[in-house]
């Protein structure tokens, strides 16, 4: 058999895809990867096609393979950009490392943590349509409710013993109905906040390119949440994962209160100004710090 071509993917100084696995590899049954003996495999849609790829490292070096698919020049900067903007590679964390290394309470997480990058959701539909997913619910279900969407919905393709998906496009969410998704145990709102989200993709009406020419966060966030479903929280969190915008909060998140309170932070919920200075160091970097912060609460 022909051995597959690898290829490099450029890494920075602070990257360490250990700590990229663990927060891929929560146990939490992520329909749209999978991990195997410390190799990410996962399906992605070039221009046309569908690719399978392996990611995976060996002596430090980052590389991937097509498993399955065209391994075209046009497809292999495709898989190439995708990873470097999935696992954020073009950002340079010595800046960030240096404020934590100063903080009395998260200096730890220089060496605990080294090298974990931000992974994103370059999609945004997908990253709007699985914040609104989550809402009010716990992970675990919301995984669940995901891998049902998308194994109802969305493309896939079959490779040996295993099955690999694509997210649903927008186009074939906006043509279902209320009723086709709480078959899937969907509550009423958030089939419709989906749906409706879907159809404002499909209509040009919600666009990434738009969003990221828009002067400001504030203008951002104030763009995505005249959606319904679409609060500040899940505006955040969209704004976080998929444009990468540097200082989201998502004020509200049960995991970030969670983690403020572990560090003692801060001591309840109510401590606006307390938890507002204790960002005020980290400008530019909140959107990593919040992320740290989530990734120390498998260690309570």
């Amino acid at each position: 058999m022909k051995p597959v071509p690898k290829f490099e993917v450029k890494t920075p100084k602070r990257f360490k895809f250990e700590e990229c696995l663990w927060f891929l590899d929560r146990n939490y049954d992520d329909c749209l990867l999978r991990i195997e003996k410390g190799s990410v495999f996962k399906l992605l849609k070039p221009k046309s096609g569908k690719l399978l790829v392996r990611i995976f490292t060996e002596k430090t070096k980052l590389y991937y393979e097509v498993i399955k698919g065209e391994p075209s020049q046009e497809n292999i900067l495709f898989l190439r950009d995708y990873i470097t903007e999935w696992f954020d590679l073009k950002r340079d964390l010595t800046p960030f490392y240096k404020i934590l290394n100063h903080d009395p309470y998260l200096s730890y997480m220089t060496k605990s943590y080294e090298g974990l990058r931000l992974i994103g959701i370059p999609d945004l539909f997908e990253a709007l349509s699985w914040c609104i997913i989550g809402q009010q619910i716990n992970l675990t279900f919301a995984y669940t409710l995901k891998r049902r969407l998308t194994e109802n919905y969305g493309e896939k393709l079959k490779f040996k013993d295993h099955t690999y998906y694509l997210f649903p496009k927008h186009s074939v969410l906006a043509d279902l109905t209320v009723d086709e998704l709480r078959k899937l145990q969907f509550s009423g709102k958030k089939a419709e906040y989906i749906i409706g989200i879907a159809k404002s993709f499909s209509e040009g009406k919600i666009n990434k390119n738009d969003l990221v020419s828009l002067p400001d966060l504030e203008s951002k966030q104030k763009f995505l949440t005249q959606w319904k479903g679409v609060g500040i929280w899940t505006a955040n969190y969209s704004l976080m994962k998929s444009l990468r915008e540097p200082s989201c909060i998502p004020y509200g998140d049960v995991g970030l209160w969670n983690a403020l309170e572990r560090h003692r932070i801060i001591q309840n919920r109510n401590e606006k100004e307390k938890l507002t200075e204790f960002f005020e160091p980290y400008k530019g970097w909140e959107s990593y710090l919040v992320f740290y912060l989530w990734r120390s609460l498998s260690e309570a």
